[in-house]
């Protein structure tokens, strides 16, 4: 490929380049010497899963592999144990060495179904981190000011609401930017929401006599409620590990709004494609729906195989259109004897939160035994099993493993 032909692949869909003049010059050094770009993507192991969201840097990752470059995928055993503050309202619970290792494990399982192993570098960043020296930990704080950190949007909303901001996260991206320095990373990708992170970066590794990083961040994917960012702690993401049947579902419950946005950042749709899709629904000579099962198809394929897809697609029509129960419905073992329907619905996972099973009830979504539920507070009798429906497509038997 070209220098251009290659700039365009790196800038498709991209939010912020910084920039594309240095980006031009390192492909186009690229080439000459025939040594691949060193492109930089971190991920701190917060939760063991990865949803839809997180394919959005890792599909462009995938692209920028195909041209030759080299992907390290750096997993932030070490920043971990901080957490990252970015667009937090308050400090994250911090979490135990065994639940990161847990979660940094899944976490290769999870990306190589996207990546590709063997032309990608998986690094921790403990290797270096934890080897810093006290006077290396005073060096690196001296070269960030308490004023430019708080330029950062989410601290500097949080300092003046007097929400408590630890020194621990004041060094959350310092210790990210030291990451772009000991790697030596000619491009940095992420999230639109690590944008300050990635930059401080760029500006260490100008500290430290090296080449500045490009940054490139991308936008950040809505969730199935159509407004937060996707996360499995708001209850409304879809997760690569999702069975087949679930992942369709779930497409499928996403909001109108978001179809043509899912199709341009989850899959292989041209820019072409894209902007027919747009047109089309926009004039109405496409249909919502039918498009959604589209999308529903192209993703569940993509991660469970065509053969998977049909039979989650014929499931979903078969269920939905007719009202009927799928042929599978997984069963769930609680030691107690009986539960109030709020903590059952969290308790087994129907619902994120209790006041999220506790809207989903008000909102007429559950049912119990094909049965409207209607009481929160109703106590659910689990000595004999007990069919719930969750949503449109959650279904779970419960019953008590007591005999």
């Amino acid at each position: 490929m070209t220098v251009e032909e290659q700039l365009r692949v790196f800038c498709r869909g991209l939010v912020d380049c910084i920039d594309e003049e240095d980006l031009r010059k390192k492909i186009t050094r690229s080439l000459k010497e025939k040594k691949p770009l060193k492109i930089k993507y971190g991920a701190d192991p917060s939760s063991p899963h990865l949803h839809l969201g997180h394919t959005v840097p890792l599909r462009k990752l995938k692209a920028i592999q195909e041209l030759g470059h080299q992907i390290i995928f750096l997993i932030g055993d070490f920043t971990a144990r901080i957490g990252d503050p970015s667009q937090q309202s308050q400090t994250r619970p911090q979490l135990t060495q065994d639940e990161i290792g847990k979660n940094a494990k899944t976490y290769q399982e999870q990306v190589f179904r996207i990546l590709d192993r063997k032309r990608t570098k998986v690094v921790y960043n403990s290797e270096w981190l934890d080897r810093l020296k006290p006077d290396q930990f005073l060096s690196l704080m001296s070269q960030y000011t308490v004023a430019r950190i708080l330029e950062r949007d989410d601290f500097s909303q949080r300092y003046k609401e007097n929400k408590p901001i630890t020194l621990l996260e004041f060094m959350y991206p310092l210790l990210q930017g030291y990451d772009s320095v000991e790697l030596k990373s000619d491009v940095e990708i992420g999230g639109t929401d690590q944008k300050f992170n990635l930059l401080v970066g760029r500006e260490l590794q100008r500290q430290s006599g090296q080449e500045p990083q490009t940054v490139l961040t991308l936008p950040i994917l809505e969730g199935t409620d159509g407004e937060r960012k996707m996360s499995k702690s708001l209850g409304n993401a879809i997760a690569l590990e999702d069975t087949s049947t679930n992942m369709f579902g779930g497409v499928m419950s996403v909001p109108d709004k978001l179809i043509v946005r899912y199709f341009k950042y989850l899959t292989d749709a041209s820019d072409e494609e894209v902007k027919k899709l747009e047109e089309g629904l926009a004039s109405g000579k496409l249909h919502p729906r039918h498009e959604k099962a589209r999308l529903a198809h192209t993703l569940v394929a993509m991660y469970h195989g065509e053969k998977e897809a049909e039979r989650a697609q014929s499931e979903f029509d078969r269920v939905f259109k007719s009202d009927e129960l799928p042929d599978e419905i997984q069963e769930y073992k609680l030691s107690e004897r009986a539960m109030d329907l709020v903590s059952l619905l969290a308790k087994v996972g129907l619902a994120a939160s209790k006041s999220e099973a506790r809207r989903l009830i008000q909102q007429g979504a559950v049912e119990i035994d094909r049965e409207l539920a209607k009481e929160p507070s109703a106590v659910i009798s689990l000595d004999s099993p007990r069919l719930i429906r969750c949503g449109k497509r959650k279904f779970l038997r419960v019953r008590s493993s007591r005999d």
